[in-house]
């Protein structure tokens, strides 16, 4: 199959001419599609810098499904480390004016932006990953990541000897306040005496906060870190202290060899592909996707070969639960972290509520302030 068009420019790039990113009008814009009438353009914006492994890794690879899948008839255009909210009204507006029809944001820190462009061009799909609000024109996609950490809660349950495990999240919003959750959850489920500590580094991509907050976790006595942030610093630190880890979005065990446990591994592919395909054949809808383990959007890496063989067959066993419906992270009895019961025994967290997690489970240690 043929290799279609591509435009690739950093953000870092174009403040070097304007720092106030006008520069986008300046030189006419991030890309001006020059390609035939019949050919899909796509827009996407990623949040951060692109990297080998990681949150934006697996967003590109997304668009790299949608070339691999369309081939000559798509050309996609990326711009990353689009976080400012200003700069990224900027860039979904550029690419639609640039002739997209189908335009992607890729992280909760859009919200505001896609929100204000997509009613201007009602013409243009647009996709937005952990979106809240729906047009006729916005559709939203998210993965439900508490999934893919209950399994590793569970393995950190079975590895931790401290009874202390860390979370490092990006920012304290639902998306990463569930999983974390989950995550001690899971290793609850093994020694109901487990803690798990939690810091904020309120950035999505910071690896020297990043390789702060692992540092102070290890220093309390966490030998298990989990980071959900876009690098794989907490692995990596975690690998270099004799800690045990867990990663996320990609398999990070390059970073952490002998200490990752798992990874809980993100893949967009099928909704890239599926959406690029519905603009192209005119039967786009706006739709709400959550989806996990039963896709495949969530995704283990392998298991640590130190975790037990009776500790994998444990995880495998109830992943199977969780696919078929007969497990769920969040079944009761769920405390919170004053001892209120906020999910009562025999019954399930509602999926709204997930959704909107604002608060941490019996056990964790760390606000949201």
């Amino acid at each position: 199959m043929s290799s279609s068009p591509r435009s690739n420019i950093s953000r870092r790039d174009l403040l070097k001419y304007s720092s106030a990113f006008g520069v986008l009008a300046a030189t006419g814009g991030i890309s001006r599609f020059a390609v035939a009438d019949d050919v899909l353009k796509v827009g996407v914006a990623y949040v951060s810098p692109m990297a080998d492994i990681g949150w934006t890794k697996q967003h590109s690879l997304g668009a790299a499904a949608i070339r691999e899948a369309l081939g000559d008839k798509v050309e996609v255009s990326e711009i990353d480390n689009v976080w400012d909210p200003q700069a990224t009204e900027k860039v979904f507006t550029d690419f639609a004016r640039s002739g997209a029809k189908l335009i992607f944001g890729t992280s909760f820190s859009h919200s505001t932006p896609i929100q204000k462009v997509a009613p201007r061009f009602p013409d243009v799909s647009f996709e937005h990953c952990s979106g809240l609000k729906h047009f006729s024109n916005l559709g939203t996609f998210e993965a439900k990541y508490y999934e893919g950490t209950y399994l590793a809660g569970i393995a950190s349950g079975l590895m931790t000897k401290s009874k202390k495990i860390g979370f490092i999240g990006g920012y304290p919003i639902p998306d990463i306040v569930g999983p974390g959750n989950a995550l001690l959850l899971g290793a609850q489920s093994v020694n109901p005496d487990i803690t798990c500590s939690v810091i904020f580094l309120n950035s999505w991509y910071d690896p020297a906060k990043e390789k702060e907050a692992t540092t102070a976790l290890i220093a309390q006595g966490c030998d298990v870190i989990c980071s959900m942030t876009d690098t794989a610093t907490g692995v990596q630190v975690a690998e270099e202290n004799g800690a045990w880890s867990v990663g996320y979005a990609s398999d990070m065990s390059p970073f952490g060899p002998t200490g990752q446990l798992t990874s809980f591994m993100l893949n967009w592919d099928s909704i890239y592909v599926e959406a690029a395909k519905n603009v192209a054949a005119g039967t786009w809808k706006s739709e709400v996707r959550w989806q996990g383990l039963k896709e495949g959007v969530i995704q283990m890496s392998p298991y640590n070969d130190a975790i037990p063989k009776s500790g994998l067959a444990q995880i495998n066993e109830v992943a199977d639960g969780i696919v078929s419906g007969a497990v769920h992270p969040y079944a009761g009895e769920i405390r919170d972290q004053d001892g209120n019961v906020r999910v009562a025994s025999g019954s399930v967290m509602p999926d709204g509520e997930i959704r909107g997690f604002n608060w941490f489970v019996e056990g964790m240690i760390g606000s949201m302030g």
